[in-house]
């Protein structure tokens, strides 16, 4: 009796795919805009979960300071979220007139924020080694260095660092 052609294929298509995940290089990031347009990444590490919320989910605060959106309740954990173009400096901020929000859950130490971003690009695989140091003065030190995507045209992505903006005064500002 011959094997079966079709059970035998899927097998070897999710071993391949383990495999594939196996054999990449470097460290896994998560690629996303802020509303300037300007692409930045976060370790995977740090990223707990992102969410797309919709914008009644997030309880707005009274005096809270103009970078916080609010809280939202992460199943049963309430975390503060802020807009993180305003930890960057960014001239625009996020448009908040829209259905949902991109949000980024990190946690440093047992500490959870958001990060509401303008869309997520998706996780990519970096070379650490291929970091280079951060050279803008605009970004307050919330970047620790960023990776040259196109020589030509001087773009680039920029790295977070999480522990940074946790640790940020603008959460209490």
């Amino acid at each position: 009796m011959e094997p079966n052609t079709s059970t035998s294929s899927k097998p070897r298509q999710h071993l391949t795919e383990f495999q594939d995940l196996e054999n990449k290089e470097g460290e896994l990031y998560l690629r996303f805009y802020v509303a300037s347009e300007r692409e930045f990444a976060l370790p995977a590490t740090v990223v707990r979960e992102v969410i797309s919320a919709p914008l009644d989910r997030i309880t707005p605060i009274p005096n809270a300071p103009y970078a916080l959106l609010g809280t939202l309740n992460l199943r049963g954990r309430v975390i503060w979220v802020a807009d993180l173009s305003y930890f960057l400096n960014e001239p625009n901020a996020l448009n908040t007139e829209r259905a949902e929000i991109s949000v980024i859950a990190v946690e440093q130490q047992d500490i959870m924020v958001g990060l509401a971003v303008d869309r997520i690009v998706g996780m990519e695989w970096l070379e650490a080694e291929e970091i280079q140091q951060n050279n803008s003065d605009s970004t307050t030190g919330f970047v620790q260095g960023e990776w040259m995507l196109d020589e030509l045209s001087s773009k680039s992505l920029q790295l977070l660092d999480q522990k940074a903006i946790i640790q940020s005064g603008l959460w209490v500002a």
